[in-house]
């Protein structure tokens, strides 16, 4: 690792390991300029480091731009970012957060052209044609099969869409965002519906601002998120797809948390094994959006 870093950046002393887990490893690195970051994807994410080459790419001004890339052993080298916008901004300030999503909406339009290309990179295919294949990857829970049916409806629902298939990020909240409005951290993202990134934002939203999930304020950030969208539908249309998406997102949530635990061991499997099965009881609880 520390050869293939030393190949591409200066390094002005000895890195620092800030996290390692099953899924990742990230370390900082010294230069003379600041630091740059390492990150190696592991388990069955190791797809981030190609597609945040491709993102950089197809959308320069709105994402990091690795310094390197090495797509096969799932490593990229990053540019230090600045801060996060959870940092600069206060955390009552509700208009951060709505500029925030009403720009990722804009970048989902933007990137939805290349949905091929990005299952193509191996990024892991959440659009409705593929969720028999994804559903029959799950295991078998009683709420998985109590909703089933309904999960179905909801799918046709998002197949007949006039809303493109794109990135869906699924951990989209104001530590994922730089200050200057770049994205970062795809390694839970998938291609699929786009609504379905509001499970998660919404989430932390309401956790930020200490409401309720269903709170006017949360619902207000949803329609912030949805304004960029709303020449593609009547506001109604809108709604029951954002509904139907973060349902469908759950499982989403699921096989994400598969993907990471690939290789985990024992002790890794006792401290987070439980996130697969319960985002599928969570299956079980009506979407407040």
């Amino acid at each position: 690792m520390q050869e293939w870093i030393d190949r591409h950046v200066e390094r002005t002393g000895p890195v620092e390991v800030v996290k390692e887990r099953p899924w990742s490893y990230v370390v900082k690195v010294p230069t003379a300029a600041g630091p740059v970051w390492f990150k190696e994807n592991r388990g069955a994410t190791r797809y981030e480091a190609p597609l945040v080459a491709a993102l950089a790419g197809w959308l320069p001004d709105r994402v990091l731009t690795p310094i390197a890339v090495d797509a096969e052993r799932g490593w990229s080298l990053l540019p230090d970012g600045g801060p996060i916008l959870r940092k600069v901004t206060d955390r009552r300030d509700l208009g951060h957060w709505e500029r925030m999503l009403a720009a990722h909406a804009q970048l989902q339009r933007d990137l939805a052209p290349h949905a091929p290309d990005m299952v193509a990179l191996g990024v892991p295919d959440h659009r409705p044609a593929a969720f028999g294949a994804n559903v029959a990857r799950l295991p078998a829970t009683d709420a998985l099969s109590a909703e089933l049916a309904n999960l179905v409806a909801l799918n046709d629902t998002l197949a007949a869409s006039p809303v493109p298939m794109s990135l869906q990020h699924d951990d989209l909240h104001d530590g994922n965002v730089f200050a200057d409005g770049r994205v970062f951290d795809w390694g839970d993202a998938s291609v699929g519906h786009p609504f379905g990134v509001l499970l998660v934002t919404s989430r932390v939203a309401a956790d930020r601002f200490e409401v309720p999930e269903g709170d006017p304020l949360v619902l207000r950030l949803r329609d912030a998120y949805l304004e960029p969208w709303s020449d593609l539908a009547s506001r109604e249309a809108l709604l029951a797809e954002v509904r139907a998406a973060v349902q469908l997102a759950k499982l989403g949530r699921s096989l994400s948390w598969q993907r990471a635990l690939v290789d985990a061991d024992a002790s890794g499997l006792d401290e987070w094994g439980d996130a697969v099965t319960g985002w599928l009881d969570e299956l079980r609880e009506p979407v407040t959006l």
